[in-house]
Order: structure tokens, then C-alpha cells, then sequence
């Protein structure tokens, strides 16, 4: 029973073929057909307007040399926030509850943001690893300090989304698991149960939001301070 929690997290396959990479193929649905208006349908116009806000709230605290990176950043919100709202369907698998991808995700892109930083400004970007001001003996522990705080930045954007991501689920399955298995015996609380895995799930719709948009205004933080 303690290993069938976890076989959601598992990516499920077909004859030996992973279903992710069916599951890849789907934003090649969204292409629509040629049509000689700009914005065919409302929810073409819609999503447009998602775009416009999100790309407007990321590059808000950024300079103008950081808005080359809103493409990029526009559209690792778009791919977080898909993969996590299409992963609280029932009978599907969240990518996104893999350490691997999340790290995949946000290692190159912290990356490139640090030796952004390292080529246009360097002495800028080594001077956050000494705060000015700071006493001569402990400027070797600081250093130390700011160092395992600077590369531990990508692993803690990687354990941040999976960690929330698998907590949600884990409480979704348990709670509907619960539910289930009271309802013969005690339907008065297998009731309650139901109207808490229904307020669960809510709360689970703004995690994965949320979520997403916090790992990219983080990477955006990252990038402010390396331009």
C-alpha cells in the first residue's frame, strides 16, 4: 500500500515506451490553422492577454539589457504552469514531480545567468560574494559562506517545485484514498473527507500557479543581479 503512493510519480509507458514522449507531442496541437487575422478566436485573444501580463510582471524589476531574456523566461512560465495544471488531471503524470527535469530546468539557466554576469560585469557579480563593510577575519568564512549560497541557488529552485508538487499529490491521493474506504462504513465522514479533498484540490490549482511562478521570478532575481 506505501509503494502504490508513489506509483503516480512513475512515468507510465505503453509497450515499453515511455508516454512522456507522447505527451511531448501536445503543444504541436495548440499550432493553429493560417487565417488571416492576427488574434482569430477569444481564446487566442485570452491567452494573449496572459502573455502580455506575465510578460509585464517578469520584466518589471529588470533593466532593459535583461529584456532580451523575456522570450525565455515567458516561456518556461508557460511550459511550468501547463505541465503543472495538466498534471492534477486524473490519470496523468506531472513531469514536474521529477528532481531530474526540474534540475535540468533550472541548472543551465541559473548557469547562464551567472556567467552573464562573470562576462559583462564581473567585478560587480564577485563583489556580492563580500558585503562591504565587513570585518577582516571573517571575510574567508563569508566568502565561504556566499559561495555554497550561490551554487546551492539551482538545487534549491529544483527541490522547491518538486518538493510542493509531491507533498499536493501525495495529500490528494491520501485524502481521496481515505474517502473511498470510509464511505461504506461511515458515510457521514467519508462526506467530510470529500469537501476536504475538494478544497484540497482548489488549494492544489494555486500551488501549481504559484510554483510556477515563483521559479521563474526567482531565475529573474537571478538575472537582475548579474546585469
Amino acid at each position: 500500500m506505501n509503494l502504490s503512493f508513489f506509483d503516480q510519480f512513475m512515468s507510465p509507458s505503453l509497450m515499453g515506451i515511455p508516454l512522456i514522449l507522447v505527451a511531448m507531442l501536445y503543444p504541436t496541437l495548440l499550432f493553429t490553422s493560417s487565417n488571416n487575422r492576427w488574434i482569430p478566436n477569444r481564446l487566442s485573444t485570452l491567452l494573449a492577454w496572459l502573455l502580455h501580463l506575465i510578460t509585464k510582471q517578469l520584466m518589471l524589476p529588470l533593466n532593459q539589457k535583461s529584456h532580451k531574456w523575456a522570450l525565455i523566461l515567458t516561456s518556461l512560465m508557460m511550459l511550468l504552469l501547463s505541465i503543472n495544471l495538466l498534471g492534477l488531471l486524473p490519470y496523468t503524470f506531472t513531469p514536474t514531480t521529477q528532481l531530474s527535469m526540474n534540475m535540468a530546468l533550472a541548472f543551465p539557466l541559473w548557469l547562464a545567468t551567472l556567467l552573464t554576469g562573470l562576462r559583462n560585469q564581473p567585478s560587480i557579480s564577485l563583489g556580492h560574494l563580500l558585503p562591504e563593510g565587513t570585518p577582516t577575519p571573517l571575510i574567508p568564512a563569508l566568502i565561504m559562506i556566499e559561495t555554497t549560497s550561490l551554487l546551492i541557488r539551482p538545487l534549491a529552485l529544483g527541490v522547491r517545485l518538486t518538493a510542493n508538487l509531491t507533498a499536493g499529490h501525495l495529500l490528494i491521493q491520501l485524502i481521496s484514498t481515505a474517502t473511498i474506504v470510509l464511505l461504506p462504513i461511515m458515510p457521514s465522514i467519508s462526506m467530510l473527507t470529500m469537501l476536504i479533498l475538494l478544497l484540497l484540490t482548489l488549494l492544489e490549482v494555486a500551488v501549481a500557479m504559484i510554483q510556477a511562478y515563483v521559479f521563474v521570478l526567482l531565475l529573474s532575481l537571478y538575472l537582475q543581479e548579474n546585469t
